[in-house]
């Protein structure tokens, strides 16, 4: 690893790399050559996970988490082609009237063999594989065609927030996939809002903010999801063409026990509201958190307060006989 790291001349300039490695013994890892090579594969992809520029001897662990990555994403395959996936929504709630005035799009999978998988197990095997990308764009195209549909029944004031994986925002095809999908759909692209997390946003700032421009021009409502978890420089933020920040979880769930949460959220909304954006706070349980929210002035919120993640019919009823503003508001 030291002897590949040195720098070397190319075409007149100076260039270097790195390396991962894996390392495979004979012979408790294999007693063949092809099956130390695979071992050894293993161990390598362990030692990218691990951040790359590091070694990893093979573990039975790997082998047994390599077979879990295949099954997987063999089975989302299988659920992508014959819809097996499905989403779920969950309420966003003005703070001032309590009243419904969006939904956060979740993905959801039930498989016939592996029964309820949850997407903190299958989204990371989506994105190492890339499947997020093909995932991504069929969620936003169920997205699409909600919106349309509740256009013809006359819930057309409902805006609907979806997430874009970073491989999926950073995409050369997100542009004109959604130019295509609002056409094929007839939606108006303010009804929907497109969630990028801090963290993504800013690997490449530059990038970022021209990604955000394109869109924003579109008509299309732009949110940083998960803000307070990553590197946000403020004076980006203040050059993104945003609409929303989304305050983290876990800033709001200690909010009433915590003075450093407390102020971190207070200062976050007043940060926002003096760059002209919005503020939506996640993760709102008690009553407590949201009257601290109300009375520092946030405008929207959502959580199990309000509403935990239902299927679209479900929702669907909950918005149309909501007569009342929604339990805890």
């Amino acid at each position: 690893m030291e002897a590949l790291s040195q720098p070397y001349q190319l075409g007149g300039a100076t260039a270097h790399s790195g390396c991962s490695v894996g390392v495979a013994l004979f012979p408790d890892d294999g007693e063949d050559a092809s099956t130390l090579i695979r071992h050894a594969d293993m161990a390598m992809y362990a030692a990218k996970r691990e951040g790359r520029g590091n070694f990893q001897f093979f573990s039975p662990a790997m082998n047994a988490a390599t077979h879990e990555h295949l099954l997987l994403e063999n089975r989302m395959w299988g659920a992508l082609n014959t819809n097996g996936f499905k989403l779920h929504l969950q309420a966003q709630v003005s703070l001032e009237t309590g009243r419904v005035i969006g939904a956060e799009v979740l993905l959801r999978w039930h498989d016939q063999e592996l029964g309820t998988v949850e997407p903190s197990r299958f989204i990371p095997v989506a994105e190492e594989s890339g499947m997020i990308v093909p995932l991504g764009d069929w969620v936003l195209g169920q997205a699409m065609a909600l919106l349309a549909e509740w256009r013809r029944e006359g819930l057309d004031d409902i805006r609907l927030a979806v997430n874009l994986s970073a491989r999926q925002f950073s995409g050369a095809s997100l542009l004109s996939r959604l130019d295509e999908l609002v056409a094929y759909h007839g939606i108006d692209p303010a009804m929907m809002e497109l969630e990028i997390t801090e963290t993504a946003a800013m690997r490449d700032p530059e990038s970022t903010r021209e990604q955000l421009r394109q869109l924003r021009a579109r008509g299309f409502k732009l949110a940083i999801d998960d803000f307070g978890t990553g590197y946000s420089s403020l004076a980006y933020l203040k050059l993104f063409a945003i609409d929303r920040i989304k305050i983290d979880r876990g800033f709001v769930k200690d909010i009433e026990h915590n003075p450093n949460d407390a102020v971190i959220v207070a200062a976050t909304i007043g940060l926002a509201h003096s760059l002209g954006l919005a503020v939506v706070a996640e993760g709102v349980e008690t009553h407590a958190q949201w009257g601290f929210l109300r009375d520092k002035h946030g405008d929207e919120a959502q959580g199990y307060l309000f509403a935990r993640p239902m299927p679209v019919a479900d929702f669907r009823e909950f918005i149309r006989h909501q007569e009342q503003p929604v339990p805890g508001a």
